[in-house]
């Protein structure tokens, strides 16, 4: 059945759509947005469509990683760490990217 939304009202969910703001750059989506200076980070998964809000530190963290490195997005995931820890040396991205690989999550 067709629905009888106005054009606008189309226009605007189709931009709506398009527009992730800090989850997506140039059509590409981030899987990990920072929060509180590293501490946090909101990790999206494209696998279920949830995004998760986890400390960096937590096993919750490190597991959530796995599951998207064992999909096929752990080259993608990895770079996104080094470029926050190029762009915030300060906020420790480069030991969560460090402490992520020696548990092994890039693997495989």
């Amino acid at each position: 059945m067709a629905s009888n939304t106005s054009k606008t009202a189309r226009a605007s969910v189709r931009a709506g759509q398009g527009s992730g703001g800090a989850l997506s750059v140039l059509g590409e989506y981030k899987y990990v947005i920072p929060l509180a200076n590293g501490r946090f980070a909101y990790v999206r998964n494209l696998t279920n469509g949830k995004t998760a809000h986890l400390k960096t530190d937590s096993d919750a963290f490190v597991e959530e990683i796995r599951v998207l490195a064992a999909a096929g997005h752990g080259a993608k995931i990895r770079a996104e760490l080094t470029a926050l820890d190029e762009a915030n040396p300060q906020h420790g991205w480069g030991a969560t990217e460090k402490r992520l690989a020696e548990a092994g999550v890039f693997e495989g």
